[in-house]
């Protein structure tokens, strides 16, 4: 197949690793810190967030729950398209709904494309704590409609990959459990 083809002329193969959790659970954070400890290794890898996501491919769609659905089935396709180029792709998205990401992972899975979900859990007192962008805050003032957390629900994986409990682990300790795990599926090599 040419994506093997293109494994072996790489020397790596690509893989999808899943980024879930609430607004404020660090997704972000770690997933620039990931992305560079993966870079350092010579692993080719991109980064898709929502802000190169939601201004550009899905700039057209707003946060109802069939918009969130059709921007988290773009996002997966745009994941497969990198990994079938052998590249890794970190994605950190809340992706509230189990059925969205567990079709991203059907998908994968159907076209033999590695898929790791990797939760980022926190509990809720933490992530409003934390409140990043104020979004919590103009949540709970009704200035935003159907947040996450707040008047929409956060559907927790029930078979992610890796459990990273963001309020108990540091930003790099979360990065060393990621590499563990892809260290272990081949995905990337050991410093």
């Amino acid at each position: 197949s040419t994506q093997s083809t293109w494994g072996h002329l790489m020397g790596q193969k690509g893989a999808t690793l899943w980024m879930t959790g609430l607004s404020g659970s660090g997704k972000s954070t770690v997933a620039i810190a990931l992305e560079e400890a993966l870079l350092r290794r010579g692993v080719n890898c991109y980064r898709l967030d929502g802000d190169n996501v939601r201004h550009g491919l899905n700039s057209n769609l707003g946060f109802s729950r069939e918009d969130r659905a059709e921007n988290i089935r773009r996002i997966g396709e745009v994941a497969k398209l990198f990994n079938e180029a052998c590249v890794v792709c970190v994605t950190s998205f809340i992706s509230p709904y189990k059925e969205d990401r567990d079709e991203v992972r059907r998908k994968h899975v159907e076209s033999g494309l590695p898929f790791y979900e990797l939760y980022m859990q926190v509990p809720l007192s933490v992530a409003m704590e934390r409140d990043p962008k104020g979004l919590y805050r103009k949540a709970k003032e009704g200035n935003i409609a159907g947040f996450t957390g707040v008047s929409d629900p956060y559907e927790e994986p029930e078979a992610a990959e890796l459990v990273v409990p963001t309020h108990e682990w540091s930003v790099s300790h979360s990065v060393d459990q990621m590499l563990a795990l892809l260290e272990k599926e081949g995905v990337c090599p050991k410093p």
